[in-house]
């Protein structure tokens, strides 16, 4: 489970946010996490209790958006998600595709004051 190391790298850029920007407390912090990123927003949640214990976030919500793996079909351009439709287009049948979302892993939000 390396989500515990993202959490961290995610907790020292908001520290670093924090700093430059001379905010007083984060409220909640919002990532966006596609479906075919490395990071299992389920992994994520379970580690940041432990990643922010006893520091300055420990009060601080932690919100993830899970972005759909979307592709567009190379031969009728519909676009759909890969995961539910196994990689076949749901329109034509075909399989080839180019994907549009789905790798992101980004701090959408961080809400401060």
């Amino acid at each position: 489970m390396h989500e515990l190391g993202i959490v961290y790298e995610v907790i020292n850029i908001v520290d670093r946010f924090v700093q430059e920007n001379q905010l007083i407390k984060v409220d909640k912090i919002v990532l966006e996490v596609g479906q075919l990123s490395q990071a299992i927003p389920r992994f994520l949640e379970e580690c940041y209790p432990a990643a922010v214990s006893e520091t300055a976030y420990e009060d601080t919500k932690l919100e993830i958006i899970v972005l759909p793996a979307n592709a567009k079909c190379k031969t009728c351009n519909e676009v759909y998600n890969i995961i539910e439709h196994r990689k076949i287009c749901p329109e034509c049948r075909g399989d080839d595709y180019e994907l549009i979302s789905g790798q992101e892993f980004n701090i959408k939000e961080i809400v401060a004051c």
